[in-house]
């Protein structure tokens, strides 16, 4: 071991931390922390790599790692089964070894055992003494494969003080705006950077504060609706988050519309139908924790309650979730019906409606922003063509990973020194002269 220069460790820490941050060496990104360890007289770059739940891959392959060598898997069925592997992995259950019972806040324990006790006074967390509570909810665990000990990344992120996490995920935090008049900064700005039960209460206090709550009565008793369906947004924004990615978990509060996102180990991609969609756990152990809080309700509850509630909040709204390695809950605010736009669709179309049908396409409800495209039809053009350009690309991407690690995939209109000169190449993989290409293909992917 030589070590490196102490002039130039600066240079290699930033180098680390950017490529592991650039989705054409890593994806999806995975960003790590180097840091200066000086041993026996010389400077050492350490860097923690910690298991994922995903698969990583480098310049489009996907590598396995075995005793001090990276093998290339290509085999669909090496791949598959290293899915099954990392599946089993919660990076909330990850150990560490030397994190103590005295590191945690000591002061939120009577808080929890008060929130336990106000929904069950019965329950056996409140017959435990505070490190036999963390034990038996799982955030004290001995892994049986490796022998180790100790609490998890799930008991620092309920439990930890400040300082605490910004020492092992020193990217958490959740940034909480309302972009109504200032759209391109903010009007009011939340950054929060605590513990999960505490961030719950000041996102939960930052909701109230901006939003309204409607009298509503479900049978014969008032309810909030707006604690109904947020609490259900806050809690996943929270309890879902993939922890080891870097993307700061997101709550935009805008006119007509609020937006949450947070990173996420995807099982789906693209929008949630409720006709048809698996709960799937993401961080199991700190769902288990919010659910003994009554933070959180069973697993995939959180979903179908805003969609029961939305509509009743707004007339007419429903609530959009795409999976993907973002998680995004879409809900609006404003809902406009598209009235005179939809008898004018009506006639470029075509079509042959009844009254009845023409009176129940007027009353269809959309958000002001998708009926400003409506009217607009070579704006909306333009928009689908660019969605259709940019999907169809990630297609090719996903299609042709290993040829980008040749650098003969590039981004549409880009030339490769890899083929020959003047020969572009279509989203199917031929040459955009090929028979078999319509005109469309050439030197940029068709919106098809």
């Amino acid at each position: 071991m030589t070590g490196v220069q102490p002039d130039a460790a600066s240079t290699i820490k930033k180098n680390i931390a950017t490529q592991s941050n650039n989705p054409e060496k890593l994806d999806p990104p995975f960003v790590l922390f180097p840091i200066e360890v000086p041993l026996d007289g010389r400077l050492v770059i350490a860097v923690q790599i910690q298991a994922d739940s995903q698969i990583h891959r480098t310049r489009g392959h996907v590598y396995d790692r075995s005793q001090d060598g990276d093998f290339r898997v290509t085999d669909p069925a090496g791949i598959a089964a290293l899915y099954n592997r990392k599946h089993l992995t919660y990076t909330e259950g990850t150990i560490y070894p030397y994190l103590r019972f005295e590191d945690l806040r000591a002061d939120l324990f009577p808080k929890v055992r008060r929130l336990i006790a106000s929904r069950n006074a019965d329950h056996p967390y409140l017959l435990l003494d505070d490190q036999q509570m963390l034990s038996l909810a799982g955030l004290y665990r001995h892994d049986v494969l490796t022998g180790q000990k100790g609490y998890t990344l799930a008991a620092a992120l309920l439990f930890g003080t400040d300082e605490l996490l910004a020492q092992l995920v020193p990217h958490h935090r959740v940034d909480a705006l309302v972009r109504r008049v200032n759209v391109d900064r903010y009007d009011d700005r939340l950054d929060i950077r605590t513990n999960l039960i505490e961030a719950y209460v000041q996102l939960m206090e930052f909701v109230a504060k901006h939003l309204p709550d409607p009298f509503y009565l479900e049978g014969d008793t008032r309810i909030s609706l707006r604690e109904k369906i947020f609490r259900e947004v806050v809690a996943n924004i929270l309890v879902h988050r993939e922890y080891l990615n870097a993307l700061p978990t997101t709550f935009v509060i805008y006119p007509d519309r609020v937006e949450a996102q947070n990173a996420s180990v995807p099982h789906y991609r693209g929008a949630i139908q409720l006709t048809a969609f698996s709960p799937y756990p993401k961080n199991p152990k700190i769902a288990a924790f919010f659910l003994q809080l009554g933070r959180v309700d069973e697993l995939g509850s959180g979903i179908l309650n805003v969609s029961r509630y939305l509509p009743h909040y707004v007339p007419g709204a429903q609530p959009l979730f795409l999976d993907g390695p973002v998680f995004r809950t879409v809900l609006p605010l404003v809902i406009e019906p598209l009235g005179a736009v939809a008898d004018w669709w009506v006639a470029e179309l075509g079509l042959f409606l009844s009254e009845a049908d023409k009176e129940a396409a007027r009353a269809v409800s959309v958000v002001p922003a998708l009926r400003a495209y409506l009217t607009d039809r070579d704006q909306l053009t333009n928009k689908l063509a660019t969605v259709w350009v940019q999907a169809g690309y990630k297609l090719n991407l996903d299609k042709t990973a290993p040829a980008a690690s040749q650098g003969t995939l590039l981004p549409p209109g880009g030339t490769s020194q890899g083929t020959s000169q003047g020969t572009s190449r279509c989203p199917h993989g031929s040459n955009s002269s090929s028979p078999s290409c319509s005109p469309a293909c050439g030197p940029n992917p068709s919106p098809s």
